[in-house]
């Protein structure tokens, strides 16, 4: 038995006779519906024949965007959080609401003291962080200064929703992810952190596996991936419907770590999904380069913006801090940012949306700090605090 992603043709409204959409995982419209079930291989080709339905296909395996490590940890101080901004602001991220889809979170660690963690586990591994990768994560995004160190972008942030929608070797698939985002929705996210992908190339590697030719294996893995996408973006239209209600969330998400610059300047790929999908704010991890910076010679490209993803200070699971590098870094930067400058709107007596928010991430982004700022792959450039 494994996991499928059943599509249902839409079904027509009473008294009408033109085909209708229902609503898709809450965004309306003239969408299929989409369901996630458990089958066998023979009840997949029987739900397949189905005349209701459109397509039956595997959920999509997702992965943690696996940071690079650094050993041991030498007291050296967030240089992220200067270059942003983040030091000179008179935000702080208060009253903003942040959930981060990831690994869990070490709630015990004093990062994490004086938030109101809100956890829920969708990977059945229950709470906690055994990866230590959402525990890093939240930590730059809203984590309170650790032994003199300051970590968090934005650490007047007191409300956190956690979900863990990767278990405890970092995997997981894409009906975690659109119950991830749909409770951080109905819990009143006001930004939606997420660093990990769609693991396109694992799921050719396990029918490989299995005796698939790889170009049988390629094109079945491509068949899944366009209908998890189709999915995610029918979950992203929920969040856009909201937030022209006044509501709904940012969704924001690290572009990948696939590339290889430091092995050919061409080796480099454009963000992965859920990253690359509409409305989502994908981001690219930059680095120091002397006075300047530059891209990661790891990070994926065409990013809406960047962001610190280099030798990052964090809270490490378990106590004390960290040191990672990735765009997996990158990404809460950008969150905490995007905190602040919705806390920033706020106090201008204005409404703070996703749209205006993402506004001022791109308005304000820089260029001027790069060396070779024409670069495609830091997107619009480096976000800035307000």
């Amino acid at each position: 038995m494994r996991k499928y992603v059943i599509v249902r043709k839409p079904i027509p409204a009473q008294g009408d006779n033109r085909t209708r959409g229902v609503e898709v995982l809450g965004s309306g419209g003239r969408s299929p519906q989409f369901s996630f079930e458990r089958l066998s291989a023979a009840q997949a080709v029987e739900a397949s024949a189905d005349p209701a339905v459109r397509a039956v296909v595997p959920a999509m395996p997702t992965t943690l965007i696996r940071p690079k490590t650094k050993a041991g940890f030498e007291g050296e101080q967030a240089w992220g959080l200067d270059a942003i901004g983040a030091r000179e602001s008179g935000f702080t991220g208060r009253g903003v609401t942040v959930a981060v889809l990831d690994t869990g979170i070490d709630a015990s660690h004093p990062a994490f003291a004086d938030v109101e963690l809100e956890q829920r586990d969708f990977s059945g591994d229950g709470d906690g962080d055994v990866q230590g990768h959402g525990t890093h994560c939240a930590g730059t995004i809203f984590g309170r200064d650790i032994e003199g160190i300051r970590i968090g972008v934005a650490p007047g942030v007191s409300r956190a929703l956690i979900g863990k929608v990767l278990n405890d070797v970092g995997g997981g698939d894409s009906e975690m992810i659109v119950e991830g985002i749909q409770w951080a929705l109905a819990e009143g996210a006001n930004i939606i952190s997420m660093s990990l992908g769609f693991d396109f190339p694992g799921m050719v590697a396990e029918w490989t596996e299995e005796g698939w030719p790889v170009e049988l294996a390629t094109s079945k893995a491509l068949e899944a991936f366009r209908v998890n996408l189709r999915m995610f973006d029918a979950t992203m239209n929920s969040t856009r419907a909201r937030g022209g209600l006044g509501g709904g969330a940012l969704v924001i998400a690290a572009a990948g770590n696939e590339s290889r610059r430091e092995d050919h300047p061409e080796w480099r790929i454009a963000a992965s999904l859920p990253a690359a999908a509409e409305d989502v704010v994908s981001v690219a991890a930059v680095g120091r380069n002397g006075e300047d910076l530059s891209v990661a010679g790891f990070s994926n490209s065409m990013a809406v913006v960047s962001g610190p993803g280099v030798d990052i200070v964090s809270a490490k699971a378990g106590g004390g801090l960290e040191t990672l590098s990735g765009t997996s870094m990158a990404c809460p930067h950008v969150a905490g940012i995007a905190a602040l400058w919705w806390e920033a709107i706020k106090k201008q007596n204005r409404s703070a949306t996703p749209t205006n928010v993402r506004a001022k991430l791109i308005s304000t982004a820089r260029r001027n700090l790069f060396a070779r700022p024409a670069e495609i792959d830091i997107g619009e450039g480096l976000v800035t605090a307000p």
